[in-house]
């Protein structure tokens, strides 16, 4: 089991930075990808940005790439997730997971997929003001 819990969210000015966090606790972190998602109201959940166990490889949504920083710190139990440049659009609930079971438990998903995710945290909510 693996529990997680967000916090930074909070309201930004387009153009500003927020700096979300999320801390795990349960099965020793740095044996597991980690990963950020967020909905916008009546939008579905999407992708953010994805990190591995060592934080080695990143991943991320084509409307964030350049803007976002994924990060972990194996020794805090924590991954960050550095947003810069916020427009309107990225204002939604943001949600870290945890993906424990790796490539192996994907079922031919790709690592965008929500599915490959298998622990989620309650989410922070992120607003930016135009």
């Amino acid at each position: 089991q693996v529990q997680l819990v967000e916090s930074g969210g909070g309201l930004v000015q387009a153009g500003g930075s927020l700096r979300l966090s999320c801390a795990a606790s349960g099965r020793t972190f740095g044996t597991y990808g980690m990963g950020w998602f967020r909905q916008a109201p009546g939008k579905e959940r999407e992708f953010v940005a994805r990190v591995t166990w060592s934080g080695g490889d990143t991943y991320y949504a084509d409307s964030v790439k350049g803007r976002f920083i994924i990060s972990r710190d194996n020794a805090k139990n924590t991954v960050y997730l550095y947003m810069n440049s916020l427009k309107p659009e990225d204002a939604a609930l943001y949600f870290c997971a945890a993906d424990t079971r790796g490539p192996a438990g994907w079922r031919g998903r790709l690592l965008d997929d929500e599915s490959t995710f298998n622990f989620w945290g309650q989410g922070t909510q992120v607003t930016v003001s135009s």
